[in-house]
């Protein structure tokens, strides 16, 4: 029997089996700067796309479930004493002697919440430096248009690290860099933590590669609080063809990166075909329930162009504007 541990080829999906290699446990950002300033240039003039209205604390650029001061009609309600005269519709008074009041679009700040998944799974093919870069793209965006991002990485029972303004982008890009690969992936407990903080419901965008059982569940409950959601779904080429690895054919021992769980397997061509399409209509269903609830779903490949992603398909799919 050959034995491969860690193996190139995972037994299900969910259980992501990957190949760490020497060093996977080194922060990420060793190595070529997170994103290239070029790319940050045209990142600048880009915005965060809401698929609803979400309140938030400070005047920003969103969207609001609350009633404000913008240039933007939105309803009108009968005259309250003290309501502001200025806000009055003469010309409804004149032409029905009703004494209304406009109401006026608020726009305000977002809270975003950045969940990357920094699980063992996410060691293998450069997934975790692809969604770190990612993340810091659209962490990039949110404080240049002055919202607040947090970022959670898992476990999320420890504190999230908070920024606002665009000065604190270098620590973000920091913090990002120095996240590093290891445990299992426990998406629902992190959904629980993520939803027991305080705070207004913002946008929680995901970074991880849902390799877990419990990724159904878990994202059934992010919107629960009235979050809009953004599932960013960052796989390595072998996740879904293992065959690029080479000849895996023959008895193989599998074990599982997250939980050492071992699987022995008679790979042949058949079985490798069957893999392909168990592998691909799952990512297919992650984006059918993602859509399903309303939310974004982007998938991206471990060795896609971060500029590429960012400018052209993700204002496509509606993630930027």
């Amino acid at each position: 029997m050959l034995r491969r541990r860690p193996s190139a080829v995972p037994a299900r999906p969910e259980a992501s089996v990957t190949e760490a290699g020497p060093g996977s446990a080194r922060p990420i950002g060793e190595g070529p700067a997170l994103l290239e300033p070029t790319l940050l240039a045209r990142l600048e003039a880009m915005q965060l796309v809401t698929r609803r209205r979400l309140a938030g604390s400070l005047a920003g650029e969103h969207r609001s479930t609350r009633y404000g001061s913008s240039l933007d009609f939105a309803d009108q309600r009968e005259y309250h004493p003290g309501d502001d005269f200025r806000r009055i519709d003469y010309h409804v008074l004149a032409r029905l002697d009703q004494l209304l009041i406009r109401l006026y679009e608020a726009d305000d700040d977002l809270v975003v919440r950045l969940v990357v998944d920094t699980s063992a799974s996410m060691a293998y093919g450069g997934k975790l430096r692809q969604a770190a870069r990612l993340a810091g793209a659209l962490g990039f965006v949110a404080l240049t248009r002055r919202d607040a991002v947090s970022v959670h990485s898992y476990p999320l029972d420890q504190p999230a690290p908070r920024f606002r303004g665009r000065n604190s982008t270098g620590a973000l890009f920091a913090h990002l860099s120095g996240l590093t690969p290891s445990g299992i992936t426990g998406f629902g407990a992190a959904v629980s933590h993520l939803l027991a903080r305080p705070g207004p419901a913002g946008v929680t965008i995901v970074v991880s590669d849902m390799l877990t059982p419990d990724w159904s569940n878990g994202l059934l409950r992010v919107p629960s609080r009235g979050a809009d959601l953004v599932l960013v779904h960052v796989l390595a080429a072998d996740d879904l063809r293992p065959v690029v690895r080479g000849d895996l054919r023959g008895d193989l021992e599998l074990v599982d990166s997250e939980t050492a769980e071992e699987v022995l397997v008679s790979a042949s061509d058949a079985v490798l075909d069957q893999y392909e399409r168990t592998a691909g209509a799952w990512a297919d269903d992650v984006a059918r329930r993602c859509r399903g609830l309303g939310a974004a779903y982007v998938r991206v490949m471990a060795d896609d162009d971060p500029e590429r992603v960012l400018l052209q398909a993700w204002r496509h799919d509606g993630v930027l504007r």
